[in-house]
């Protein structure tokens, strides 16, 4: 018996009571449910709104620290701003173009909530803020404050300032509106998914059920998780940040889960009423079966995403907090709603047809036929399977940019543009910063040698602007001045300098922001005068990196613990959990395969509508990770649970997985089918990392529902025998005699 079910002698279990107090106060527990839904409703439908994109940094990281210091000591830092400025047919330098940008630059400087402005006209005709061909040049803007407040400012001053002005033709771009422009994207498509997922959802469980109620209440507990993630996203973003992204996750996998969880209580409910039972009993016997399996699917997924929180970058806590909401609300939703609307519609929700016996279904031969041979199936399968997640070996991964927007984004042209039209890019400058710098005197040589690494195009400081060991504008920054190289011009006190201390700015040229992540080691490599910290976009984006990488063999290991854990409880069996752990990650390798084919090597790309960069920003395979393999083992509960019923009523292991597939097989395709089309629907977004998800998941998802756990889960445990069932000491409800197997 399950521990759940233990109770003392007299005493009915704990799920029986539970089961039949459902039954008893069925339309109590029905119009608190229905109180409930509309709280959450009410709540849920701001949580867009405190929903945001946080700034790539790991926290306490050394690029975090000096932005910080930056922040405080210097009054300065990373530009979240950037404004294109082409003259058209003048160049840069053109007098008329000058006045009218020098005006421009002015006007933005004194707009409230802007902290600093540069440009290439304030700053002595700096090179790195040039085009190549002289026609265009940078207006760089620092909008402080809390990410949220900086970008609505930095929204505002794009569409003011964006456009023509007369001689001067504007563009916006930068960090800030890059990350503006994707959240946006994001609400679109998660509100654009919302209107076509739902209707075509409810239509297809229309088409399971053949009863239009049973379907408004299963999409109604679909929504329910949704809208209950959603609240608490909403509660959790007021005390910390919370990705945008969280809000698709909560989406999709409310949907799916709730349904998911749904379709196997109501099939097993129905299952006891085609058995002669009555209305009551069939309620409380889906409830000890199929909601047992549902409670233990459930945990499995949300070990999974659980396991996200161990990140110290609130990106990816924000999918484990969206992951453990959804989990909670499908549970309450399929475990204590759906019983009780059940109990009410009594054997209205029967099925309309005589089910077919289990020997004649699909899923009962394609079993029968694998195990007969389950070398030559199972090989043959599995060799299409690691054909597919082949590609996966070649996974390489980067630094994301403007390129996760459509083509069209307004920032994403901007950036295209300067891509193009600039051979360095100082709003990507990497930060050298000094809080104590006593000796000034030695920092022009510093400042020489570190123009001098490959990669580096300029670099500005105290000393001057430093070009290949040359210096090409005096400390002073007199653009009247000519271009010298004697080291002995003395650094003056501007704005690199205050309080003691000083910070260098090395511009990379674009050769190494397409790629190459060892520009930051190598100016480390420099022998600094003073004890330097190195911040700045490239360096945030390479600390963020490591502390996601350095997180990954800790959570993936929690992860395939946990759910081991939580499988042989359910199962009862050591081996079983074994194997679905192999085939679990058969289900990964394909789906990573399917990622690298298409959006690292860019086929498809024509037809998905997103620009290939060569390499995948690592924070998406590892959430897909950890969301698939949840929702992998979540199917294997659901399979191996009924075999393990099966099983024991019959102590048959090739009948039991024969019966138990035929009996589970239709639901999990069913439950992936809907999981893969909400997935699905975000291929057609417009952001690069929905489409990933939606790509990535949709094909893990359906492949893993039908290969892996119809064929090579079969063929695996015809193979196994009897060991499956074996568990050394501790025998939990799988006895060792035949005569003592009884269905719990």
């Amino acid at each position: 018996m399950h521990p759940l079910d233990s109770a003392p002698p007299g005493r009915p279990p704990a799920s029986l009571a539970y089961a039949r107090f459902l039954v008893r106060r069925r339309r109590l527990v029905a119009a608190v449910s229905v109180a409930l839904t509309l709280i959450t409703l009410a709540v849920a439908a701001g949580a867009l709104g405190v929903l945001s994109l946080s700034r790539i940094a790991a926290p306490g990281s050394e690029s975090d620290q000096a932005r910080a210091i930056l922040a405080d000591q210097f009054r300065t830092g990373p530009p979240n701003l950037v404004f294109l400025v082409d003259a058209g047919d003048r160049t840069v330098d053109d007098p008329a173009t000058r006045t009218a940008a020098e005006q421009l630059g002015q006007e933005i400087a004194a707009q409230p909530g802007v902290a600093e402005v540069g440009s290439y006209w304030s700053r002595g005709n700096s090179p790195a803020l040039r085009s190549e061909d002289g026609r265009q040049a940078l207006i760089l803007i620092r909008v402080p404050g809390e990410v949220n407040e900086a970008r609505a400012r930095v929204g505002e001053l794009a569409t003011q300032y964006a456009g023509q002005r007369g001689p001067l033709n504007v563009r916006s771009g930068g960090q800030d509106e890059v990350f503006r422009e994707i959240g946006a994207q994001a609400r679109q498509d998660f509100l654009r998914a919302e209107a076509i997922v739902i209707p075509l959802v409810l239509l297809l469980l229309i088409l399971i059920y053949r009863r239009v109620a049973l379907a408004l209440i299963t999409l109604g507990v679909g929504v329910f998780a949704t809208a209950g993630s959603l609240a608490g996203l909403r509660v959790i973003a007021s005390f910390t940040e919370v990705s945008t992204f969280a809000a698709n996750l909560a989406l999709v996998m409310g949907l799916a889960l709730g349904v998911d969880y749904c379709l196997f209580v109501i099939s097993r409910y129905r299952e006891e009423l085609a058995a002669g039972n009555d209305v009551a009993e069939s309620v409380v016997t889906a409830v000890r079966t199929a909601g047992r399996t549902v409670f233990f699917s459930g945990l499995t997924v949300a070990c999974s995403l659980l396991a996200l929180l161990l990140f110290p970058l609130s990106f990816l806590r924000s999918f484990g907090y969206a992951g453990v909401l959804v989990v909670g609300s499908a549970l309450i939703g399929s475990l204590v709603m759906l019983p009780a609307a059940l109990a009410i519609l009594g054997r209205r929700a029967a099925r309309p047809t005589v089910e077919r016996e289990v020997e004649s279904g699909w899923w009962f031969r394609i079993a029968r036929l694998v195990m007969r041979r389950p070398l030559v199936t199972g090989g043959a399968v599995l060799a299409v399977v690691l054909l597919l997640a082949a590609p996966a070996i070649g996974l390489r991964f980067g630094l994301p940019d403007a390129r996760i927007l459509p083509a069209d984004a307004s920032s994403r042209i901007t950036a295209d543009e300067i891509r193009s039209n600039f051979g360095q890019e100082e709003s990507d400058a990497i930060y050298l910063v000094a809080r104590q710098a006593n000796d000034l005197n030695r920092l022009p040589q510093y400042a020489e040698q570190l123009s001098r690494v490959d990669g580096v195009a300029q670099v500005d400081s105290a000393a001057g602007v430093f070009v290949d060991g040359n210096r090409v504008i005096p400390p002073t920054g007199d653009r009247t001045a000519p271009p010298t190289t004697d080291r002995s011009i003395p650094p003056t006190t501007d704005r690199f300098t205050r309080d003691g201390g000083t910070y260098l700015m090395a511009t990379p040229t674009q050769d190494v922001l397409e790629g190459d992540v060892g520009l930051v080691d190598r100016l480390r490599a420099v022998g600094s005068p003073y004890d330097v910290m190195i911040g700045g976009s490239p360096a945030e984006m390479l600390d963020w990196r490591d502390a996601l990488t350095e997180r990954i063999p800790l959570v993936l290991g929690l992860i395939l613990v946990l759910s081991f854990a939580v499988l042989q409880l359910a199962t009862g069996s050591v081996l079983l959990p074994l194997k679905a752990t192999v085939l679990n990650l058969l289900s990964l390798g394909v789906m990573f395969g399917v990622m690298v084919w298409v959006f690292q090597d860019g086929n498809l790309a024509g037809v998905l509508g997103f620009t290939p960069t060569g390499v995948l920003e690592a924070s998406m395979p590892l959430l897909m990770f950890c969301i698939v393999y949840g929702l992998s083992m979540d199917y294997e509960v659901f399979i191996v649970s009924r075999i393990r019923e099966e099983y024991l009523r019959t102590g048959d292991n090739s009948l039991a997985v024969a019966t138990g597939l035929q009996r589970t097989a239709p639901l999990v395709s069913t439950a992936a089918a809907v999981l893969a089309l909400s997935f699905a629907v975000y291929a057609t977004g417009g952001v690069v990392y929905l489409k990933m998800i939606g790509v990535g998941m949709a094909v893990a998802v359906l492949v893993d529902a039908t290969v892996i756990r119809g064929v090579l889960l079969p063929a695996a445990m015809k193979l196994a025998g009897r060991a499956n069932w074996w568990m050394p000491a501790v025998r939990f409800g799988v006895p060792a005699r035949r005569e003592s197997r009884q269905p719990q």
